[in-house]
């Protein structure tokens, strides 16, 4: 699929100095960006990000609020449903829950689930909230867990991740996929899996796409540090270097990635910022807007 229409431009929030984050979400707010976006592991220096969301929501007037993308397994289900609705109401719907499995053991521990089980886990978790946000009994012998969403139906779900069951949920109960860590030419195959999952389960419409671009815009240090959080944050998967490697870090590249992942079909683009300097907020919106 080639779109002409340009993709809205996101922001993924740096997590290494959380009491930042407000002044970045001001500064984004007053800006043409389209989302603010927020990682979520367990065993990790980040901020919790749906307390750290909904901080950022009360900052905010306009901007959207986004998990990229939340690790559902390890919540309890329940409070999960009461948190994401009540981020969404506090926002008066203007929020996205990206949404996905994790790869991470150690999170899986430290929460108490089995690592092999978190699939399945998930798909359970999604009936139930998709249940609770529709304001009907939990479960049996459970009532209805409230506050009921700004959005009919629940906030909007993204599913992210690479397996086959990971594009599938998309299709049974999400309402787009959002892609991370892949350029524009190995993105496509994954835009055009989701496409293929929402006809098979003839869904209306199309699926939401959103891309996401590691990036940092400044001076050396700030390039440098950002590597450093991009290694760090990668570690355990083996491709450390090659994410590190992948960080755009000149104005030309950021768009040239935005320009290809528009020619995919993408409907968003986040650019995902890896060190807390909020300068690098006016850089970006100078580079792509």
């Amino acid at each position: 699929m080639h779109s002409t229409h340009r993709p809205h431009i996101g922001l993924g929030l740096p997590v290494d100095d959380p009491a930042l984050l407000p002044a970045w979400a001001r500064r984004a707010d007053a800006l043409p960006f389209s989302t603010l976006g927020l990682l979520d592991r367990l065993v990790y220096d980040n901020p919790e990000p749906l307390i750290t969301l909904a901080t950022l929501a009360g900052a905010t007037s306009r901007i959207r609020l986004q998990t990229e993308v939340l690790i559902a397994p390890v919540h309890n289900t329940a409070l999960l449903a009461k948190q994401t609705a009540t981020l969404d109401r506090l926002s008066d719907g203007r929020f996205t829950l990206g949404i996905g499995v994790g790869g991470r053991a150690d999170d899986c521990l430290a929460a108490g689930i089995d690592l092999h089980r978190r699939g399945r886990r998930l798909d359970e978790q999604m009936t139930l909230l998709r249940r609770t946000w529709d304001g009907e009994p939990y479960g049996r012998d459970v009532g209805p867990i409230g506050p009921r969403p700004a959005t009919p139906g629940g906030p909007r779900v993204l599913f992210g991740g690479f397996a086959p069951a990971a594009l599938e949920r998309v299709g049974r109960f999400g309402d787009g996929f959002l892609g991370a860590a892949l350029p524009a030419a190995h993105m496509s195959g994954l835009f055009r899996q989701v496409e293929a999952v929402w006809r098979k389960y003839d869904r209306p419409g199309r699926p939401r796409l959103v891309a996401q671009a590691s990036v940092a815009l400044g001076p050396d240090d700030t390039v440098q540090r950002a590597r450093r959080n991009l290694r760090d944050y990668y570690a355990f998967t083996g491709r450390a270097e090659y994410m590190a490697e992948g960080l755009l870090t000149t104005a030309r590249e950021i768009r040239a990635a935005v320009d290809a992942f528009r020619d995919i079909g993408a409907d968003e683009v986040v650019l995902y910022c890896w060190t807390s300097d909020p300068d690098q907020v006016d850089r970006l919106a100078d580079a792509v807007f």
